[in-house]
């Protein structure tokens, strides 16, 4: 998706980023190794978003299945995918990857959590760590682990949402470490139906999403979805759901609210990837007229979009994804003093998103009006915003920037060399890190802050030694 078009405005609050070129270059040899032509050809990259209501919904939808699962939900991340193709895959530890198009396929939020459930089964198992392809390249972790730090957090726009195009071995990732065998699978449902089933959660809706990808199993390998090729189906698996459905004594049934929030997502998925299709959708609910609103923003229409969102707002005044909006939208359209009301809004009624205190903090300092005051208070958002994004690039570049107007010249350049950092520019990271103690008092906080940085750029020097 062309996100610089200006008929193709970007997510809201969103963090542009771009990997690394020694992770970038390290996933190209991986993924020459690996990848058959055809699927290099075919599979160049990895889009990965983040927008914090989506990632919320599919927290709330994974927590009673983490719970049961014996995991801290708190250490599970959410990472999406921008493809149409219908998968999710678990990579990097405890991260589960999910493609926007098997969120758009799933009719129910029981199919989402099923599917959940179902790679929350992988990780309790530690299936990722077993297969041969980890074990022979201990460092396929520490790239993963780079390639999703980098699309969360490098960029040159902040907020709520973050988009990063990681041109990395997709292919390698889901089609070799992460295709698991029947064995596996077997296994993650015998798991994934216990942890439903004792969080009180449906199991119709995995097997019905099951049932909507049998048809696959007897097509050639390349005309069957992602999730086939990397989850073998079978039809035993799909009897075993059948037979547990069949037996189970009473139903679990889905919190109520979920449905909504199911549906909210997808219409907002649909309206900033396919607008064409959520401009028509004419319908009066709030998801609905939600992604209307979205998709007539990215249409440029932006006088339609904001007068349907300030309807949503003075229906639902503390819903923090709409004043984000909002706000996305006026600093999209370059109206500073008017996006910072919303977005201050956003951050009171989504205190703990460090991407909505970043928009905010980057709207204060383009603001033209009260600039002095407007910094100070910048720098304190951004500080809060650290808490929940520790290893965000784009905290750190405005950060330098406050600090620069400050006259703070030191810890000016220590955010500029943290920032280059993340972007894994030793070079620039050496340079700004030295600057930066020569302005700071020798020994203070800062000043072995920007040592740790040169000692950490200086051992990764040796080992490619």
């Amino acid at each position: 998706m062309n996100m610089t078009s200006p008929k193709t405005p970007p997510l809201p609050a969103k963090i542009y980023a771009r990997a690394l070129c020694a992770v970038l270059g390290f996933a190209a040899a991986l993924f020459a190794l690996f990848a058959t032509p055809q699927a290099q050809a075919q599979n160049r990259g990895m889009t990965l978003l983040r927008d914090q209501e989506i990632e919320n919904t599919l927290r709330t939808y994974g927590r009673p299945i983490f719970e049961q699962a014996g995991l801290s939900p708190e250490t599970v991340r959410f990472i999406l995918v921008q493809d149409d193709r219908l998968n999710a895959f678990v990579a990097g530890g405890q991260n589960i990857f999910v493609n926007t198009g098997l969120i758009l396929e799933t009719e129910t939020p029981d199919e989402l959590a099923g599917v959940l459930a179902h790679e929350t089964g992988h990780i309790a198992a530690g299936h990722l760590f077993r297969t041969r392809e980890a074990a022979e390249d201990a460092s396929l972790q520490a790239l993963l682990a780079q390639i999703i730090g980098i699309a969360a957090a490098i960029g040159t726009r902040s907020g709520d949402a973050a988009m990063a195009t990681v041109a990395a071995g997709s292919t390698f990732a889901q089609q070799s470490i992460l295709r698991h065998s029947r064995v596996q699978e077997s296994a993650a449902d015998q798991a994934g139906l216990r942890y439903l089933q004792d969080a009180q959660l449906p199991v119709e809706g995995f097997a019905k999403f099951m049932e909507k990808l049998s048809s696959q199993e007897l097509l050639p390998e390349s005309q069957q979805s992602e999730y086939v090729r990397t989850h073998p189906l079978t039809r035993d698996r799909i009897d075993f759901l059948q037979n547990a459905i069949a037996q189970q004594r009473r139903a679990g049934t889905a919190p109520a609210e979920w449905t909504e929030l199911h549906s909210r997502m997808k219409a907002k998925l649909n309206g900033f990837i396919f607008p064409e299709r959520a401009v028509r959708d004419t319908g009066t609910s709030v998801a609905a007229r939600y992604g209307r609103a979205i998709a007539l923003y990215r249409r440029a229409q932006t006088k339609d979009a904001l007068a349907l969102l300030d309807t949503l707002i003075g229906e639902e005044p503390k819903n923090p994804w709409f004043h984000e909006l909002k706000g996305q939208i006026l600093f999209e359209g370059g109206r500073i003093e008017e996006a910072i009301p919303p977005y201050a809004r956003a951050v009171e009624y989504a205190p703990d998103s460090g991407l909505i205190r970043t928009a905010y903090a980057h709207a204060l300092l383009e603001a033209k009006e009260n600039k002095t005051a407007r910094t100070q208070a910048a720098v304190k958002e951004l500080q809060r915003a650290q808490r929940s994004e520790p290893q965000s690039a784009m905290i750190h570049r405005l950060l330098a920037t406050a600090y620069g107007r400050m006259g703070q010249e030191g810890m000016s350049r220590l955010h500029l060399a943290e920032q280059a950092a993340l972007r894994g520019q030793a070079d620039a990271a050496r340079r700004e890190a030295t600057l930066a103690q020569k302005n700071l008092p020798e020994k203070s906080a800062a000043w072995l802050r920007a040592q740790d940085i040169l000692d950490l750029i200086g051992k990764k020097n040796k080992k490619k030694d």
